[in-house]
């Protein structure tokens, strides 16, 4: 079985990777896995940036394939906020409770057909030698008015799929990696790779 190296510190992530990425006989490890880096400061404006940033330093330090992801919520009542920085909205050391209630608080007053939002998820491959690979998946939906599921990480209790009829952190595994911007980017990358990108591995 391959390794992939996931460039993140996310079980949430790291969870959703191994749901996409072992039915394709893919082993992964994540940062985790390596307690000897420390974070890596997340410095860029764009969700492609942050991916680009995170994926070369690490391919460059472990000199192996290293996929990086930047992905968060985009509210647009928000003006695109919380954006780049989803992880951290509510301040460096709060959590994901933390940082949906901030969400939830800003839309109080902001009717429901007004509440679409869209989770972004930016891929970077990147290998020693290579020329990064960087993809984009998204999926629609809307902000809820309260917390619904138990399921997935971040900001899935609020964010509602209305053809489903359910909240991101409603859909089981097995749903939420047919149609999660994860899984939607890497759906892109491995089309990407099939064509032009075999060599990395």
């Amino acid at each position: 079985m391959e390794t992939i190296i996931i460039a993140t510190n996310n079980k949430g992530k790291v969870k959703d990777f191994e749901s996409l990425f072992h039915p394709m006989g893919f082993q992964i490890k994540s940062l985790q896995d390596f307690p000897e880096i420390e974070e890596i400061e997340e410095t860029g404006t764009t969700f492609e940036e942050n991916a680009i940033l995170k994926a070369e330093y690490l391919a460059k330090v472990l000199q192996t394939p290293v996929i990086a992801d930047d992905s968060g919520l985009i509210v647009d009542a928000l003006e695109g906020r919380p954006g780049v920085y989803s992880a951290r909205y509510a301040g460096l050391h709060k959590s994901d409770e933390d940082n949906l209630q901030k969400v939830l608080s800003e839309l109080h007053d902001v009717f429901p057909g007004k509440r679409t939002a869209r989770f972004y998820c930016a891929l970077a491959l990147a290998a020693p030698g290579k020329k990064t690979i960087t993809v984009n998946g998204t999926v629609e939906g809307y902000i809820s008015s309260e917390k619904r599921g138990t399921n997935g990480f971040g900001y899935d209790p609020i964010f509602f799929l209305p053809e489903l009829d359910k909240t991101m952190a409603e859909l089981t595994a097995d749903e939420k990696s047919g149609l999660s911007h994860r899984a939607n980017a890497i759906k892109s990358l491995m089309n990407v790779i099939e064509k032009e990108g075999k060599e990395f591995f």
